[in-house]
């Protein structure tokens, strides 16, 4: 394997783990949104629908990468 072939393995996985744990963050972030409403029971609404669907397509896209 040569030095080229090495970095760009490294910076991959920099990489990679970066993404993955910025959507992990995120997907954190938007439960804890739904969840501090004022309501016993919290409903998702059309946005955070779109939102889950984005990320699950994010999410296949980041564990192909890895």
């Amino acid at each position: 394997m040569s030095v080229l072939q090495i970095v760009f393995v490294l910076i991959r996985g920099i990489v990679s783990n970066r993404t993955q744990l910025a959507a992990e963050n995120l997907a954190l972030r938007q439960q804890l949104a739904v969840l501090s409403e004022q309501k016993k029971r919290p409903r998702l609404r059309r946005r955070d629908r779109i939102f889950w669907v984005w990320l699950s397509r994010l999410w296949a896209e980041v564990t192909c990468l890895s």
